[in-house]
């Protein structure tokens, strides 16, 4: 199975851009992980947050081949604990999916387009995080959900 993960707009903070790179590269012992960065939409002054949500679903959904599994990170989406999320890691792994494909938002969260295509939502917290920081801590659950059905001792540390 590959993982990719969707996110709108590029991090611009080097300390965050190279945690993600050393995950990234933790991750490769594992899986094949894509990080996809699509770009920000322009003139969003202009733009409803409907308009905005919808401009952003196109730039997702232009992202996804047929048999991809969607997975949207969502506030509203399931709590699991870091077990919970290597559980379900391994479900998916056993289901024979080709691509799972995670996406991370705009501010104002996905169009009805995208929610419809989706196959599940994951919340990675009740609390609100910049959608910089968040493509940090899925990267690291990612790893940490890894490390955790290889009964790898990272989980305790």
């Amino acid at each position: 199975m590959n993982i990719k993960l969707l996110a709108i707009g590029k991090t611009d903070n080097a300390n965050l851009q190279q945690l993600i790179a050393d995950y990234q590269k933790r991750l490769s012992h594992y899986i094949k992980f894509e990080l996809e960065i699509l770009p920000d939409i322009k003139n969003v002054k202009n733009l409803s947050e409907e308009q905005q949500k919808e401009k952003e679903g196109a730039l997702i959904l232009n992202k996804l081949q047929a048999t991809d599994h969607l997975i949207l990170l969502d506030e509203k989406g399931k709590a699991l604990s870091s077990v919970g999320f290597s559980e379900f890691l391994q479900k998916k792994m056993n289901s024979g999916i080709k691509t799972l494909v995670f996406v991370i938002g705009g501010p104002y969260g996905f169009s009805s387009a995208v929610y419809t295509k989706a196959m599940g939502k994951v919340s990675l917290s009740n609390m609100t995080f910049s959608h910089q920081m968040v493509r940090l801590f899925f990267i690291e659950q990612l790893y940490r959900g890894f490390t955790i059905l290889r009964n790898e001792p990272y989980h305790h540390r």
